[in-house]
């Protein structure tokens, strides 16, 4: 069985060849340990000291100069589209304040699949459409690096000003 113990960033990989590639959604990369089927249909223990996200393109260092590498796996998403970028930037703020995974592209914003914050976005003038693709949500502020993971999402709510989940900032 292959192990890998720790995990390349796209940006460090550079020209190295992988010897295989593991294809996993955004929830199974993020991941400490667990035991993977690669796409040539190798079993790969992933061994990490603590729990990592891995990106597209990121490689899993096996520890005697091979990787394997990562690479995202097209999923069910929401592609939502504005009538412009300040439209797009006002609904990426509502879904924002959610607290809703979203990649963020310059036409279009991707949720995972949500019929309740699809009609809030088609209310706000958006128009929806279901996709295939791979899904790379940006980081949150409080999570650090890598995508916002629901389940590791907290901060605290207790500041000393409004923190109103239902308006956007006026300006004073």
């Amino acid at each position: 069985m292959l192990r890998a113990h720790s995990v390349v960033r796209r940006a460090d990989y550079g020209t190295r060849i992988a010897i295989d590639s593991v294809t996993l959604d955004r929830q199974a990369r993020h991941r400490r340990r667990v035991v993977l089927t690669t796409d040539r249909g190798h079993e790969l223990l992933l061994d990490l000291p603590e729990a990592t996200y891995m990106a597209h393109g990121d490689a899993l260092d096996l520890g005697n100069g091979t990787f394997v590498k990562v690479l995202a796996a097209p999923e069910a998403l929401s592609e939502i589209h504005a009538h412009g970028a300040v439209e797009l930037a006002r609904l990426a703020w509502h879904i924002g304040n959610r607290h809703t995974a979203a990649e963020v592209t310059a036409d279009a914003i991707y949720i995972q699949p949500d019929h309740v914050l699809e009609e809030m976005v088609k209310g706000l003038g958006a128009h929806v459409h279901h996709v295939m693709r791979p899904f790379e949500p940006l980081g949150g502020a409080y999570g650090g690096h890598g995508p916002l993971l629901e389940s590791h999402h907290s901060h605290d709510h207790s500041h000393d000003h409004d923190h109103s989940h239902d308006q956007p900032p006026t300006r004073t």
